[in-house]
């Protein structure tokens, strides 16, 4: 498989500002034909660079201003309870994102709750009642801040990283 060259990383950057521009759009930024862009960007979905888009959604739009972050430790550690916790987990409604993790915690969850007393109902009813939680830390978030466009690695290629 090729490295990411200029031009694919021109069309990602495209895409990631507006995944609904269209084609055209996407060449005109990147200064190539229609058929290049769509030639190039078809193939870094066939490779696997591109997975999807997705809609950003305002959580405090739909009710659910309050975002948390929780570091769950699960004991005793197997593979059956890792996965049955983070398919528990990522089926809840409350739960926007989870990351298994190394270190001190197994998983840290992302919620978006109504207020804080939906997110201590969340840690005490729901993560405190599993007996293989061992241990919970809670951290408020005041703020997230993301990039809109990731730009790749210098060198980027071959294999696309990480799990879904």
């Amino acid at each position: 498989m090729r490295d990411l060259d200029g031009l694919d990383a021109a069309i990602l950057a495209a895409l990631q500002a507006d995944a609904r521009r269209t084609n055209r759009d996407v060449a005109a930024a990147v200064g190539v034909s229609p058929t290049t862009a769509l030639d190039r960007t078809r193939a870094l979905r066939e490779r696997g660079v591109i997975r999807g888009a997705t809609l950003d959604v305002d959580l405090a739009a739909i009710g659910r201003p309050v975002p948390a972050l929780i570091g769950v430790r699960i004991r005793p550690p197997s593979r059956a309870r890792i996965e049955g916790f983070r398919s528990w987990a990522a089926a809840l409604p409350e739960v926007v994102g989870v990351f298994v993790t190394s270190g001190t915690e197994d998983f840290l969850l992302h919620l978006a709750v109504p207020d804080n007393e939906a997110l201590y109902a969340f840690v005490i009813d729901r993560l405190t009642e599993r007996p293989e939680v061992a241990d919970v830390r809670t951290s408020v978030v005041y703020e997230h801040l993301r990039p809109r466009v990731v730009a790749p690695a210098p060198g980027a290629g071959g294999r696309p990283g990480g799990r879904r």
